[in-house]
């Protein structure tokens, strides 16, 4: 299969709320009661979205994966993954590995947190070159609930 990997478009907005939504309901949804894990889906769905560091990857036409990156606040010269999903459907296809050497092209230093708990983003990371760096946190998703993170570096030259 053969992907498109360029910086989101104003019109990929609504299949970028439907891929987070979709890819969150099926990760993280099970980490929380089911009405808040409902919302949380919702909201994903409908969030407005600024296209400043928005990167889509599309398959046959198809937006099935995205990221969001800024330059880092924690980690001076380092870029930092927000966001990175890839829909359901696309999982195994090879879409989040374009996506992810298109979101660090060119990009010497970046970072990422994720959640302790979800062992196939983990291994992704690890396949894509990242390593944890042994540093963890906790992320209150607005539950009360707060979850472990831990951290990724993706250092080259």
């Amino acid at each position: 299969m053969k992907f498109e990997v360029r910086p989101a478009r104003p019109d990929d907005v609504p299949a970028i709320g439907e891929v987070h939504a979709a890819s969150w309901e099926a990760v993280y949804a099970p980490l929380f009661a089911p009405a808040f894990a409902e919302a949380g889906v919702r909201d994903r769905r409908e969030r407005q979205r600024a296209l400043d560091g928005l990167v889509a990857a599309l398959a046959d036409g198809r937006l099935l994966a995205f990221s969001y990156t800024i330059p880092s606040a924690e980690r001076e010269g380092f870029l930092e993954i927000l966001s990175f999903y890839g829909h359901p459907d696309g999982w195994g296809s090879g879409v989040a590995s374009a996506l992810m050497a298109g979101t660090v092209a060119g990009v010497e230093r970046v970072h990422l947190w994720t959640l302790r708990n979800t062992e196939q983003s983990r291994r992704f990371y690890r396949k894509c070159g990242f390593v944890e760096t042994g540093a963890s946190r906790t992320r209150d998703f607005g539950d009360g609930q707060p979850l472990a993170q831990v951290e990724y570096l993706l250092v080259r030259k």
